[in-house]
């Protein structure tokens, strides 16, 4: 009897093991899933009347306007214009320039503190008599250039940073409408664009311990994150910087020397990519992403070029064009990390608009412009947007402005920790206002038809990375394989193409690329050289400045493995999609206002997704 007792025991003991084991297993195959199933759409960079060179140029709009734009809400634009989104975004950030922060409302309320200044009260007596532009606007711009505050007020800086994250707060609503505290720090030495937006993940109880570090206290991007790194150790925040038009710094964005003269070492790479994870490859004034001098064999490399300057004419020549586009830093970047062991250029790619207007509005049917003055009229295609001192045909005009862009993040939830932290990891990709979606992921270990599984995103993280991410030590004799998945923004046109362009090192250290049209709507075929040669063709009716969808596919899935793979050389691949020809803003402008424009306007373009890159380092 004893040992039978014993028996039941033990079993008793051992079918409570077995539950307990069932216990750990869910029926539901979702249960534990941690993996970024959401891509949300924003923006970064985003001026109001709070900017100096929006609110003195005619922009009315304030912080809380355009969070409230962005969140969805109808509003009146600064030249009286009802607009509204098709849908609203899921996040923003008002990007305002920390230099002389807010002082335009600050004018018009006659701020008893901007008024106690001398300049203060001089600027309020131009603006009083409608001078503000060429009274104020103008020469503090030249000032400002030359590194010269003429307010030098901590509290009026810090009255105007209040109210920036004030307004953040109130409009932050985790889970449906994140508003993300920030600002643009502007560096211009020489008039070389340096720019970059300045990203807090915290709160106002964080931000609120510092003030925006400008260009008045240094030109120098290392001082900036000197700055950001003070941040973090006194309030235990998060913060990073995202570069943006390189394609106007005159060969500095992406050159392999510091700002002190000194080549570039493996201390300078660390920092830069801790403290700048992104860059913003595409917004209004130019997209940024490839140039047709550099790219000499993508016939889609000549999107949205801006590459003359205008305050030192067409210097094209003269400029180091190879550290002013992603693409060909990208490359540079192989090439450092092959020279000092680390790359200084490994950035993910997120698009803005950088609109002065307070507005996010770049589809091109509800293209809001860059400054007020470039807000829809028949007259904006005439408007001067930057004029040349050196000769007139370098001006800048309103029409070649490019209505781009947005940024995608893939993230768990719509927060500011969620978002903050798929930056960090660089699991986003920039689009030129379309807002389509786009997976990329490698692995080593994917087959065929992994690209075709109703659990395509949740296998892709079990055996491979996303897009931001590093793959190595692959098995002897094996090329890396990639997962994409496109599908078509709901409210917006058809694909044409999906596109894995890669760039790598040899063991000479020389650099090279190579486009690879990995699917292709409509039947069309890929050739063995990578490529389809054969246009989708257009749908526009110029007439009406719109388009169909009977062309191109709604969405474009597809495995890829690089069939060039040399195991010893560094590489670098992101995708490039691109939607079939589509009417720009220019077209339907031209058609709402009946206006006949010259033909050196485009009318047609194609929109584009750029995703992060996914990075190839030898083992050895």
């Amino acid at each position: 009897m004893k040992r039978l007792l014993i028996t039941t025991a033990v079993l008793l003991a051992l079918n409570v093991v077995s539950a307990n084991a069932e216990e750990t297993k869910n029926y539901s195959p979702y249960a534990d899933d941690n993996f970024p199933q959401n891509a949300y759409f924003g923006e970064f960079h985003l001026h109001t009347s709070f900017s100096m060179d929006a609110g003195m140029v005619g922009n009315t709009l304030t912080p809380e306007d355009a969070y409230r734009f962005a969140s969805g809400e109808r509003v009146v634009s600064s030249s009286g214009q009802p607009v509204k989104l098709v849908r609203p975004l899921d996040f923003l950030m008002v990007a305002d320039h920390g230099t002389n922060l807010g002082i335009p409302p600050m004018l018009w309320a006659a701020d008893p503190d901007l008024l106690a200044t001398e300049n203060g009260k001089k600027w309020y007596d131009l603006a009083q008599a409608g001078k503000g532009k060429e009274g104020v606007y103008l020469p503090w711009l030249q000032t400002t250039m030359q590194g010269i505050d003429m307010i030098k007020s901590k509290k009026i800086m810090k009255n105007a940073w209040t109210q920036e994250m004030d307004a953040a707060e109130k409009y932050n609503n985790p889970g449906v409408f994140t508003a993300i505290i920030g600002y643009e720090w502007t560096s211009m030495p020489n008039g070389a664009n340096l720019h970059r937006v300045v990203v807090f993940k915290d709160g106002k109880d964080k931000v609120g311990q510092t003030l925006p570090f400008t260009a008045f206290d240094s030109v120098d991007p290392e001082d900036l994150w000197e700055y950001m790194a003070d941040y973090e150790k006194k309030t235990g925040g998060s913060v990073l910087a995202i570069p943006h038009n390189g394609n106007m710094s005159n060969g500095q964005m992406f050159k392999t020397e510091r700002m002190n003269g000194s080549p570039i070492n493996q201390k300078y790479a660390i920092d830069r990519m801790r403290w700048e994870p992104l860059y913003e490859v595409t917004q209004i004034k130019g997209d940024g992403e490839a140039h047709p001098w550099l790219s000499t064999t993508d016939e889609f490399a000549d999107y949205g070029t801006w590459d003359i300057n205008p305050f030192q004419g067409d210097n094209r020549k003269e400029r180091n064009m190879s550290a002013e586009y992603a693409r060909t830093a990208l490359q540079v970047g192989l090439q450092l990390e092959q020279k000092i062991g680390a790359n200084p250029f490994k950035f993910g790619l997120i698009g803005s608009t950088d609109a002065h207007t307070g507005l996010v509005a770049v589809g091109e049917n509800n293209y809001m412009g860059k400054f007020p003055s470039s807000e829809p009229s028949a007259e904006r295609f005439e408007e001067v947007l930057i004029p040349s001192p050196v000769d007139k045909k370098f001006d800048l005009m309103t029409w070649q402005e490019v209505g781009s862009g947005l940024t995608a993040v893939w993230a768990q939830e719509n927060t500011r920790d969620s978002l903050f932290e798929a930056m960090q990891r660089k699991e986003v990709y920039a689009t030129t206002g379309t807002r389509m979606q786009v997976r990329f992921f490698a692995g080593w270990d994917y087959k065929k038809g992994d690209a075709l599984r109703p659990d395509f995103s949740k296998h892709a993280y079990n055996i491979g990375v996303p897009m931001g991410s590093d793959i190595t030590n692959g098995p002897k004799g094996k090329a890396p394989n990639f997962l994409i998945q496109a599908v078509k923004d709901p409210d917006g046109a058809n694909l044409d193409r999906v596109q894995v362009i890669k760039g790598w090192v040899d063991n000479k250290g020389d650099r090279h690329e190579k486009i690879y049209d990995v699917a292709v709507s409509d039947g069309r075929k890929i050739g063995k050289d990578g490529r389809a040669h054969q246009a989708v063709g257009s749908s526009i009716n110029a007439n009406k400045a719109s388009y169909t969808n009977n062309i191109g596919a709604a969405q474009l899935i597809t495995y890829w493995s690089d069939p060039d793979f040399n195991a010893k050389d560094r590489a670098v691949y992101y995708v490039r999609v691109l939607e079939i020809p589509t009417p720009t803003w220019q077209a339907y402008d031209s058609n709402f206002y009946d206006v006949k424009l010259p033909k050196e306007i485009p009318m047609a373009h194609q929109e584009r997704a750029y995703t992060s890159p996914i990075w190839y380092t030898p083992s050895n």
